[in-house]
C-alpha cells in the first residue's frame, strides 16, 4: 500500500492553474539546467556508462542451459492502461526467453487476439483459451499451437473471450478458472507469459490470481503513468486475498524516446517511485515493432541486429538475473 501511495502522491495534478503554471515554470527552469548535460545511454558519469534510467548498465550475462525443464513460472504482463506495449513485450520477451533455451507458453488474454495474430497463429475455427475457461475443451494441450520459434507456444484468442466474463459470473471460484487450467501444463515449461486485456476484470484478476510474478509495461507517457497506482493497489489486494505468493517483478518502460523531454521526465519519475523495481532495460520506441507485427514475428527474428532486438534480449537477460525466471 505504501508503494502505491508513494505513486498516487507523485502523480495529483495541480489544484488550479495558476499552481500548474508554477509547477511548469519550475520544471522548465530545472530541465532548462540539464538541457546541456541530459544523460543518454552512451554517457559516462564517474566512469561509468549510464542507461536512460541514470543507472550505471549492467552487463548481464547470458543465462546458462537448463538441465531439465518446469514447472513453469507464471507472469502476467499488465497495465489497465491500453497502448503500453503489454503485446509487444509478452511476443518479444517470450521470444527472447526461447532464445536462451528455454521453454515458453504465451497465453492471448486478450479478446483482440493481438498476440496470436503477432506470432501468426490460427485464432478461430480452433480451442483457444476461452473454450478452456468455459470447459467446453478440458486438455490444454488441445489448444496450445507451436510458432515458428523454436522453444515458443501459443494458446491463442478471439473475441469470443470478450463474453467469459458474463459466463464466469456465476461460477464457484471464478478467480481461480485460469490457474486451475494452466496447473495442467506448468510441468511442460519454465516461464508462462500471460498478456492480459487493459482492464482490471475478472478475466485480469484470474490472471494476477494464477501468477507468481506481475510484470508492467510502462509507456513513457503521464497518462499511462496516472493508472500505476491503482494497478499496484490490485495487485497487493489479490495478494491479500486470493493469491500470497504474488509479487511485482518489475516495471519496463516502454516507447521511450530520448529525443523528448516528456519520456525522459515519466522515466525519472517511475524511477524516482519505484526504485530498484523500475528495470534497468528500457525499450525504445521504432518503426520496426509494427512492422514485424505484420510480418507475424517477433522483433528478434525480423531484424535480430536491431536495438530493439538486443533491448528484449537484454530484458531477458535482467528478469533471469533478478530470479523471475529460470
Amino acid at each position: 500500500m505504501k508503494l502505491a501511495s508513494n505513486v498516487a502522491r507523485m502523480l495529483v495534478p495541480p489544484r488550479n492553474m495558476a499552481a500548474a503554471a508554477v509547477v511548469l515554470t519550475r520544471i522548465c527552469r530545472r530541465e532548462n539546467g540539464k538541457r546541456a548535460s541530459v544523460s543518454t545511454p552512451e554517457q559516462s558519469t564517474g566512469g561509468a556508462v549510464t542507461g536512460p534510467t541514470g543507472r550505471p548498465l549492467t552487463d548481464f550475462p547470458v543465462p546458462e542451459p537448463l538441465d531439465a525443464h518446469g514447472p513453469a513460472r507464471i507472469i502476467s504482463l499488465c497495465n489497465q492502461k491500453g497502448g503500453v506495449g503489454k503485446t509487444t513485450t509478452t511476443i518479444n520477451l517470450s521470444a527472447a526467453l526461447a532464445a536462451y533455451g528455454r521453454r515458453v507458453l504465451a497465453i492471448d488474454f486478450d479478446p483482440q487476439g493481438a498476440l496470436s495474430a503477432g506470432l501468426g497463429v490460427q485464432s478461430h475455427d480452433v480451442p483457444t483459451i476461452y473454450d478452456l475457461l468455459l470447459g467446453h475443451v478440458q486438455d490444454p494441450r488441445e489448444a496450445i499451437q507451436h510458432t515458428e520459434v523454436e522453444g515458443l507456444d501459443v494458446i491463442p484468442a478471439n473475441i469470443d473471450l470478450s463474453a467469459a466474463e458474463v459466463h464466469l459470473i456465476n461460477e464457484v471460484a471464478r478467480e481461480q478458472i485460469l490457474a486451475s487450467v494452466l496447473r495442467r501444463v506448468s510441468e511442460d515449461y519454465d516461464v508462462i507469459l500471460i498478456d492480459c486485456q487493459p482492464s482490471l476484470g475478472l478475466l485480469t484478476v484470474n490472471a494476477l490470481t494464477a501468477s507468481h510474478g506481475v510484470l508492467i509495461p510502462l509507456a513513457c507517457e503521464y497518462f499511462a503513468l496516472r493508472g500505476v497506482a491503482m494497478l499496484i493497489e490490485t495487485v497487493e489486494k489479490i495478494r491479500d486475498r486470493l493469491n500470497p505468493v504474488i509479487t511485482l517483478d518489475g516495471i519496463v518502460a516502454t516507447m521511450y524516446d530520448s529525443r523528448t523531454l516528456h519520456s525522459r521526465e515519466v522515466l525519472e519519475r517511475v524511477v524516482d517511485a519505484f526504485g530498484t523495481e523500475a528495470l534497468e532495460t528500457v525499450i525504445g520506441r521504432t518503426v520496426k515493432f509494427p512492422d514485424a507485427s505484420v510480418a507475424a514475428q517477433p522483433i528478434t527474428t525480423f531484424a535480430p541486429d536491431h536495438a530493439a532486438a538486443k533491448a528484449y534480449l537484454q530484458l531477458a537477460r535482467e528478469l533471469v538475473a533478478r530470479g523471475a525466471v529460470a
